[in-house]
């Protein structure tokens, strides 16, 4: 690590403290040297004050990832051990996870305040993901301090090949772990990372499934983009009277089947598109007491929020013409930049274009184990409204 004297010095072009840790290109003057990505540099505001300390990345949109505003802390191997451990003391002394599940977040990048790592743990094996170069070059100080708090566990680390050439680093595939069994309030699931379905089971829905199971006992459930089943899984242990689920990727409706079978369900998967099904459904005049709609992420472009709230209008329109008045409709949105205000907005249009009434029962996001900045809303990434249909 550079010593203070050594240390890069980056400056914005106003005095106005950021308000947030990311520090966009356009926000600062371009170093009178070249500074490698990754280098942690200390930044001065245009009246040579010191704003904070983090790192540099010349090569992408966001420049400055700041990870402190004290100018006594420095940023090294010491500092992210400390910031894991806090970040585990969080789920196991807090929390209390280890209790409910062996699949939860670990580090939840901003939230935790690693910008750009993100941690999951699925029983013995730690997924990394790494988001920048800074948190790529600690890379073995990141190994070592998770491997203190999971001795033996298994470590399998990657970045999307988009973050690599925006970010300017090298993360070489490694071989895929064996898939594992996770258990999530006494449910049994399959999570396999690196095979081409992220996990195969996504931690950050874990309550709101087991609430969904509470409010669908006896009823006729329709799970949509059901991924590996989780909200069907758990609506037949809870007592649903039958449930279907439909995604368009064969290869994890075979995990949501196995899913199913490893609990003693009986709940069904078909492979289709949702739109042509939910169509078909209609034309059958088929109903559902209670469906799920959780499509993947819409969108990582700031231009295209509007096109992916008119993806979202569309689909839980058509989701409504499958659900009797008193039934319910949990839909989600895991598109960071649609706000939740954008979200329920959309929704109130879809029920006055329908003729419906939605009324909204509860808005969750995810779990506690991916807490959120105040200073960081984007990191509020899910959003899951609860709602019963007139």
């Amino acid at each position: 690590m550079n010593t203070p004297s050594e240390r890069p010095v980056v400056r914005l072009k106003t005095d106005r403290t950021p308000g947030h840790p990311w520090v966009w290109s356009a926000q600062v003057h371009k170093p009178p040297s070249r500074i490698p990505p990754g280098s942690v540099v200390d930044v001065m505001d245009a009246k040579n004050r010191f704003v904070g300390r983090g790192f540099w990345n010349g090569h992408a949109r966001i420049a400055l990832r700041l990870l402190t505003v004290s100018a006594d802390e420095p940023i090294g191997s010491a500092w992210i051990a400390a910031r894991i451990d806090r970040a585990v003391a969080l789920r196991r002394e807090l929390l209390a996870l280890d209790t409910v599940t062996d699949a939860w977040r670990v580090v939840h990048s901003e939230g935790d305040g690693l910008s750009g790592l993100i941690v999951d743990r699925y029983a013995d094996i730690l997924v990394i993901e790494y988001f920048a170069a800074g948190m790529w070059k600690f890379r073995d100080a990141i190994h070592a301090a998770l491997l203190r708090h999971f001795p033996g566990a298994r470590l399998y680390w990657f970045a999307e090949s988009h973050v690599q050439k925006q970010e300017s680093f090298d993360c070489r595939a490694i071989e895929a772990p064996s898939p594992v069994e996770v258990h999530e309030h006494g449910l049994r699931f399959h999570a396999a990372p690196g095979y081409g379905h992220k996990t195969g089971f996504f931690a950050d829905q874990r309550e709101n499934r087991r609430r969904f199971a509470e409010l669908v006992c006896g009823r006729r459930v329709l799970d949509l983009c059901c991924n590996a089943g989780g909200f069907a899984v758990h609506a037949m242990a809870g007592g649903a009277r039958e449930a279907v689920g439909v995604d368009m990727d064969a290869g994890i409706l075979e995990i949501a089947r196995a899913n199913a079978g490893a609990n003693n369900v009986s709940a069904r998967f078909e492979q289709a598109d949702i739109f042509e099904w939910l169509r078909q459904a209609v034309a059958r005049d088929e109903r559902y007491d209670a469906v799920i709609l959780d499509p993947p992420k819409l969108t990582r472009d700031r231009t295209k929020v509007l096109d992916a709230l008119k993806k979202y209008f569309a689909m839980n329109r058509l989701a409504l013409d499958v659900i009797p008045p008193g039934g319910l409709l949990l839909s989600c949105s895991c598109t960071g930049l649609v706000s939740e205000a954008d979200f329920l907005e959309m929704l109130r249009r879809v029920a006055l274009n329908a003729g419906r009434e939605i009324q909204v029962l509860e808005v969750r996001g995810a779990g506690a184990d991916h807490p959120v900045r105040t200073d960081v809303p984007e990191s509020r990434y899910l959003k899951a409204v609860f709602c019963r249909v007139s």
